[in-house]
């Protein structure tokens, strides 16, 4: 009886950790602090410079970033900037890194930066208190790359040449970013893409805490695991809802183990913006997007009339609203 009273009892804590990172992470258990009177320091978040057409790369502290580049090279202020902001566990060698420099890496005219945040955003002390340390640093690690932004504008690189991108927490990081680079140049980001922002810790709190309209000239959040992993807020000038209505994507499967199962999709579909985007910057036509106000409704087709835009790297900037996009006719 005891063996059947085990098992029984394992399999109820196994079906309820399935809600994990649904239930937990937005529950109390979870600490959320977005105190900005902490005084972190964050001289530690590292710069990745890359210069693919001329085969030229290089590395600095972010205190130190702004002189280290323009001192060690000649910036071209007609190509455009791409800056990518990475999520909690991230770190310049993993494969989300590597799927971004190969992306840009044949695309003309422009630079890429990728930043690596990972001695205040790695899986520390276990995965609930590594996740408060992370969100702790959220606003500091923002503003320190608004203050790197900011040095490059006053070095002549114009704002509306820097195109930010983030992903998961990195997508909030640029909320402060944003703000801060205006609060210093009175000018704004060209534009800035968050790619499933953060849930846990933002959904449920401040929309001051997070990436926003109004940040950038042009803020576009793209969702694929909202109310997981990713945020269900209405926070762009313009969000697109990626498959099922931006919850769960199509190659993402629970698989048979429970718990496990669930939050494996959960990281695969949280995953699958950052693939669903960079496929998208060698698509020439990018992804349909129908205006909808309502998931529901689109599925039904109740919206086919209505406006269309292109999500993606090449997205026009020029509509708002809340968008619903299916990749089945993409292959992806």
């Amino acid at each position: 009886m005891s063996y059947l009273f085990c098992f029984v009892l394992s399999a109820v804590f196994a079906y309820s950790s399935a809600g994990l990172f649904r239930d937990v992470l937005y529950s109390d258990w979870i600490t959320c602090n977005h105190d900005k009177f902490l005084n972190y320091g964050v001289s530690e978040v590292q710069i990745f410079f890359y210069d693919f057409q001329n085969n030229f790369n290089l590395s600095f502290p972010i205190e130190f970033a702004v002189e280290g580049i323009t001192s060690s090279y000649n910036l071209d202020i007609t190509r455009r900037l791409i800056f990518f902001n990475p999520g909690y566990k991230s770190h310049i060698s993993k494969n989300t890194e590597e799927l971004v420099r190969q992306t840009f890496s044949d695309v003309p005219n422009i630079y890429l930066i990728i930043v690596d945040h990972s001695m205040y955003t790695s899986a520390k002390g276990g995965k609930f208190a590594s996740y408060e340390r992370s969100v702790r640093h959220v606003y500091y690690i923002g503003t320190a790359i608004g203050n790197f932004l900011a040095g490059l504008q006053k070095q002549g690189f114009p704002s509306n040449n820097i195109h930010c991108i983030g992903h998961s927490l990195g997508s909030q990081m640029l909320g402060y970013a944003g703000t801060r680079f205006t609060e210093l140049t009175n000018e704004k980001i060209w534009r800035i893409t968050g790619l499933d922002p953060a849930g846990p810790c933002f959904s449920n709190g401040s929309v001051e805490d997070q990436i926003r309209s109004g940040v950038a000239n042009y803020v576009e959040v793209y969702h694929c695991n909202a109310g997981g992993l990713g945020t269900t807020s209405v926070l762009g000038d313009i969000d697109f809802f990626f498959n099922k209505a931006g919850k769960k994507q199509p190659t993402c499967h629970s698989g048979i183990i429970p718990g496990k199962g669930e939050s494996d999709a959960a990281k695969c579909s949280h995953k699958a913006c950052v693939r669903y985007y960079t496929e998208s910057v060698h698509l020439k036509t990018g992804y349909l997007a129908w205006a909808c106000d309502s998931y529901d409704h689109y599925s039904k087709g109740s919206c086919s009339v209505n406006q269309v835009t292109i999500a993606g790297y090449n997205n026009p900037g020029n509509v708002t609203g809340t968008f619903y996009v299916s990749t089945d006719m993409f292959g992806v």
